[in-house]
């Protein structure tokens, strides 16, 4: 969701965008895609940026809801596994930036909807949102583990760091030079951009109790959590590995303080 222009924006699950007038909460517009639309907006320049999971990212005037262009990502007419926009947009410098289940991370134009640059991330999803800062942007794959770090404007990668395969679908955080961004392995990690290396990390309670036990050699031990296929063996799996207090949501800095939340059911304020 996001505030902006006088009205309140967001995506639902019945597939629509929704403009809100922020006084009255009255309807201004709503505009349908082809599936659940997940990602928060972003607005720049008077016009909303969203993704959907019907494979399209969406550019709509964010005053009338009319739709300026969209954008085309990947297609997964298999098993529909690999398709659909989960990470929310960032803009800077006329571009949009935006992770997909396609498993790339796409750089758009913001004004037509070409492309100009797409990065492949060899089959694992982009559900964290990036950041972008200082010429460039930086965001994290899910079940590879990785964390990368682009030039904005090419696309080249400057460097990577390895988080052995525990997944990212919390968002990175910027405060001065450090970067703060949370795994499935219930850590949160403080990155110092200048030494491009892990400054510090903190370690959730769920993951100091349970973690020991879905850990094989530093990554996710997932025989140790899911025993069969059936429906209710993967639900039950999913949950004894959230139980290592993974930390889904996207952190938080303000002043000297990070805070941030965990599937153990904390919320956390790191000095």
């Amino acid at each position: 969701m996001v505030r902006n222009l006088g009205g309140v924006y967001f995506g639902s699950g019945d597939s629509n965008i929704y403009a809100l007038d922020a006084a009255s909460g009255s309807l201004k517009w709503k505009f349908k895609t082809g599936d659940v639309v997940h990602a928060s907006p972003a607005i720049s320049g008077g016009i909303l940026f969203v993704g959907s999971w019907d494979s399209y990212f969406y550019a709509l005037d964010a005053g009338s809801g009319r739709e300026v262009w969209r954008f085309k990502t990947g297609e997964d007419p298999v098993i529909h596994n690999q398709v659909g926009i989960q990470s929310s947009v960032a803009v800077a410098d006329g571009v949009v930036y935006f992770g997909c289940r396609d498993s790339k991370f796409y750089a758009v134009d913001a004004a037509t909807g070409k492309e100009r640059w797409s990065y492949p991330n060899k089959g694992s999803w982009v559900i964290s949102s990036p950041a972008v800062s200082e010429g460039k942007v930086y965001f994290a794959t899910s079940d590879s583990g990785l964390f990368h770090v682009l030039d904005a404007k090419s696309g080249t990668p400057l460097y990577s760091l390895d988080f052995k395969h525990w997944a990212f679908f919390s968002s990175p955080a910027i405060a001065g030079g450090t970067l703060y961004i949370g795994s499935h392995q219930g850590r949160l990690n403080a990155i110092d951009l200048e030494e491009q290396k892990v400054a510090w990390t903190f370690e959730t309670d769920g993951s100091k109790k349970n973690g020991p036990a879905y850990t094989k050699d530093g990554t996710p031990n997932y025989k140790a959590a899911f025993f069969d296929f059936f429906y209710d063996d993967m639900v039950s799996g999913v949950q004894k590995m959230l139980s290592v207090g993974a930390i889904l949501s996207s952190p938080v800095a303000a002043g000297n303080t990070v805070y941030v939340g965990s599937t153990d059911g904390n919320v956390y304020a790191l000095m």
